[in-house]
């Protein structure tokens, strides 16, 4: 194939950031977008040219047209991804749908029967199988570098100000408006243990909280708005810092571009004054919980254990800290610098895998990102399901994980997963 023509349902921060990714490759042209904001939909439309019959303010009308690409990159929000994932399938695009697949077991199970009915090349952006850590740690794992994995921990460090942008006073806050904590920020770690491990999950348990972000933390003398604060240059949480902070050093990319089309100084203290994120991070609506573990048991008496917390610095690679425990030797590392303990010499070896990008511009989550636009953009042009890790059925069983583990949560018990 010697163009590969993609439209993009969904022109927020991961549509944008995927389309630009794509665009990196010749090959690529982006002919169609959809987006029902008008700045995002106009401003993405002309940094790929997009002809002005193919640009819409709901993916409904582009789904209504005869398909005219050959593949669809679904990054609606959480809840709005099942409609459109079953149109686009219906009308044979190849489709890269933004993690999660939907906030329920039916919606997923109803996606991945769409693809997989309508056989299309199909796979969800769990963007952490795609690194070049994870690509060199899982080969030296299946080359028996550390024999039979045994167990293995993992920790997700959301960081204190994602927590409180994202998850307290942004679009992910409220469980009944996107999806629950552990689905919206963890399903690809989950996802990541399952790829690592290499069986499959019989059963979970799980304890997790809103520990801070309620009123009852809230600081004596603290106003319900940051702009109006006494106890605000003492709170990590500032929404002053943490914006007006970022826009005075010339940062306007995320998180900041989110608030507002265009970024200045007056747009974004206007956004802090009458929207969301302005708000004390304790007079909030927000309902998922801050911190979490997961227990997991797997084939074979394999065991992994996952902690995700807001309470950490804020790692601008992702910074996921990883232990692999072997019967040989074991591997750990923090998402770019992975050591390997080799338990029959007792010699330790530490590799930079950053090294191996060899300067490419791969984005975020580690190059993550921009590895998974590559292999999708690959396997449209030469029609290779293979070069998704994380095609329909991976993903379902992943996804029925993250699932277990919630409910094992909410109900204090051990989950046994049905596939």
């Amino acid at each position: 194939m010697d163009k590969v023509k993609l439209i993009v349902a969904g022109c927020g921060h991961r549509g944008d950031h995927y389309a630009r990714l794509a665009t990196k490759d010749a090959r690529v042209e982006i002919v169609g977008v959809a987006e029902p904001r008008e700045f995002h939909r106009s401003k993405i439309a002309a940094e790929h040219s997009v002809p002005g019959e193919n640009v819409f303010a709901d993916w409904r009308q582009m789904a209504q047209r005869a398909k005219f690409a050959d593949a669809v990159i679904i990054a609606t929000q959480d809840c709005d991804h099942v409609e459109p994932a079953v149109a686009f399938a219906d009308k044979k695009y190849a489709m890269l749908l933004e993690k999660p697949m939907a906030p329920s077991v039916e919606g997923c199970r109803t996606i991945v029967e769409a693809a997989i009915r309508n056989e299309i090349l199909f796979g969800v952006c769990h963007v952490l199988r795609y690194t070049d850590f994870t690509t060199r740690l899982k080969s030296m794992i299946d080359a028996g570098a550390i024999g039979d994995v045994v167990s293995l921990q993992r920790l997700e460090p959301v960081g204190y100000w994602h927590q409180a942008h994202s998850f307290v006073r942004g679009n992910w806050r409220n469980e009944a408006e996107s999806s629950f904590m552990l689905l919206a920020k963890s399903c690809h770690d989950l996802d990541w243990i399952r790829y690592i491990m290499g069986a499959k999950c019989q059963k979970v348990s799980s304890f997790g909280s809103l520990y801070h972000f309620r009123k009852e933390q809230k600081p004596e003398g603290a106003a319900d708005s940051c702009l109006d604060c006494a106890v605000e240059p003492d709170c990590p949480y500032s929404a002053k810092r943490l914006y007006l902070g970022r826009v005075e050093r010339g940062e306007t990319g995320w998180p900041v571009s989110v608030l507002a089309g265009e970024v200045t100084e007056e747009t974004i203290t206007e956004a802090l004054r009458t929207g969301p994120y302005g708000r004390c991070v304790y007079e909030c609506d927000n309902d998922v919980v801050d911190n979490q573990v997961v227990n997991m048991q797997f084939e074979g008496g394999k065991t992994a254990s996952f902690v995700m917390t807001a309470f950490t610095p804020m790692d601008p690679n992702g910074g996921r800290r990883t232990r692999v425990f072997g019967t040989r030797g074991m591997l750990e590392g923090d998402s770019t610098n992975l050591t390997y303990h080799n338990f029959v010499t007792n010699e330790v070896e530490t590799i930079d895998t950053s090294l191996d990008a060899q300067g490419e511009d791969l984005g975020a989550h580690g190059g993550g990102d921009g590895r998974l636009i590559q292999h999708f953009v690959e396997a449209v042009a030469t029609n290779d399901q293979s070069r998704i890790l994380s095609g329909p059925t991976e993903t379902l069983e992943s996804h029925l994980m993250v699932f277990a583990a919630e409910k094992a949560r909410l109900e204090g018990s051990v989950v046994s997963i049905d596939i």
